[in-house]
């Protein structure tokens, strides 16, 4: 089999060799998840979760070790990659939990004759496809509630940030998980491993977190053999802030909701609208803020993940000042030639129209609008067709909820910069995706539904 390059995208440095899989690797990972799912759909709830369990903790053993790697291969500053891990590992904590709780029901028919059973079962094998900016957490927010319901699943991880993957894999694999129970495959040729899981009549689930454009693809893909699609795409993130808002509090979230992994998250905040009567005092605390951020290797803000991500954020920032946007703020970043970054940058004047208001930047560059009328605010902030997260800040809470719940979005921070969490539903509306992750709800994603009709003579 051949190999391919790993980059580090702080140095240009290439890290490790992985194996490239193709077609024929993707048939075999099915082969084996198809071994397995039997005994593993048989495995009693409490084991599952006492695996599970077991697999969080060697996450918190290696904690030092997955964050190196993770910075390594993906760039990010290591107090990023440290948190990651912590997020990452408690999926495996929660649905180790959640794992002996499924859902049920009993109850006579109304009709009378008939007593109803309904039980939950595993879906079957999932496809798991994952991106290359949170290379743990969106491994362990499939695996997780994948091996809780009783799933076998085989995982193709972004080609960037393989590495990760595979020491997550590991660790399953110490903590007690049978072999066929998680198979990953490394490749270049992303399109042609998946499309192998999603033709093979024995995959029944595809779990994908990337790109709406390619969510696209592979729910059109998905529909020929009406394959249960869970999908995890784009965000265009509004920040709103009103004219009583807290600024203090405002601009710290700002900085968790922007910067965050440099602003590459889909969750990150990508559209700043600020009231008339405090937006030149936000952009100055703002300001001030970024121009103090460290980036290079190691530093508070680490590269983007290629050079092509690099030239897509520049063009942005281009064309909004075409447009009439001004900078304000800009970090300093190490010299040429010494890996991808690209300076977090504040833009002020930026016309509601402007096309880094309408895309997804996927970098450190805040954009802000300023706004005076809410109603206007509003079709601005829904006019995007993407609907994953939205952030606001308000003096009043009750103003905050009802701006809040205004907002087509599925999650919505009120007053706070982060709304990721292991036991809350991760999914957005619009063109964000279907379906949902973590809590509960993630759990039933790979779970079908079933109910059992008994005959009840005398009733």
């Amino acid at each position: 089999m051949t190999e391919f390059p790993v980059e580090n995208p702080a140095t240009g440095e290439i890290i490790a060799m992985v194996a490239d899989g193709g077609p024929a690797e993707a048939r075999a990972a099915v082969d084996a998840a198809e071994a397995a799912a039997r005994a593993w759909a048989r495995t009693p709830a409490r084991a599952r979760s006492e695996i599970l369990h077991r697999t969080f903790e060697l996450m918190l053993r290696d904690r030092e070790q997955l964050a190196e790697l993770i910075v390594s291969e993906n760039g990010k500053s290591p107090a990023d990659a440290r948190g990651e891990v912590a997020y990452a590992a408690e999926f495996f904590r929660w649905y180790a939990e959640e794992a002996v709780r499924t859902d049920g029901g009993y109850g006579p028919s109304p009709a009378g004759g008939t007593r109803t059973v309904v039980t939950r079962r595993p879906v079957g094998i999932a496809a798991l496809v994952t991106p290359w900016n949170f290379p743990a957490a969106m491994a362990t927010r499939k695996i997780g509630p994948a091996l809780a319901a009783g799933c076998t699943v085989v995982l193709k991880p972004a080609a960037e940030t393989p590495l990760t993957a595979l020491a997550v894999a590991r660790l399953l694999t110490e903590a007690g998980v049978p072999g066929g129970v998680v198979n990953v495959v490394t490749t270049t040729d992303a399109g042609g491993v998946v499309t192998t899981w999603l033709e093979d009549p024995r995959v029944r689930k595809i779990s994908f977190t990337g790109s709406t454009r390619v969510g696209q693809l592979l729910l059109r893909q998905a529909a020929d053999r009406v394959v249960n699609a869970s999908m995890e795409l784009g965000g265009n993130a509004p920040f709103v802030v009103t004219a009583d808002a807290d600024l203090d509090a405002a601009v710290d979230g700002a900085m968790i909701a922007k910067f965050r992994n440099g602003g590459q998250a889909c969750t990150a905040a990508n559209r700043f609208y600020v009231h008339a009567d405090v937006a030149d005092e936000f952009v100055a605390r703002l300001s001030k803020r970024v121009e103090a951020l460290t980036v290079g290797a190691g530093g508070e803000i680490g590269p983007l993940i290629s050079a092509k991500a690099v030239g897509g954020v520049a063009r942005l920032v281009d064309s909004a000042l075409a447009a009439g946007a001004r900078v304000v703020a800009r970090a300093a970043i190490p010299g040429e030639g010494q890996g991808h970054f690209f300076p977090p940058t504040v833009l002020a004047d930026v016309p509601a129209d402007a096309e880094i208001v309408g895309q997804e930047i996927f970098g450190p560059v805040a954009p802000v609008v300023t706004w005076h009328d809410e109603s206007e605010l509003l079709a601005w902030v829904n006019a995007s067709e993407l609907g994953l997260a939205a952030y606001v800040y308000a003096g009043e809470l009750q103003h905050a909820l009802r701006l809040g719940e205004a907002i087509d979005a599925g999650m919505v921070g009120i007053n706070r910069g982060l709304v990721s969490d292991p036991a809350a539903p991760f999914g957005g509306m619009k063109q964000s995706g279907l379906g949902r992750e973590g809590a509960r709800d993630g759990l039933n994603e790979f779970t079908e539904t079933q109910y059992l009709s008994i005959d009840w003579p005398g009733t």
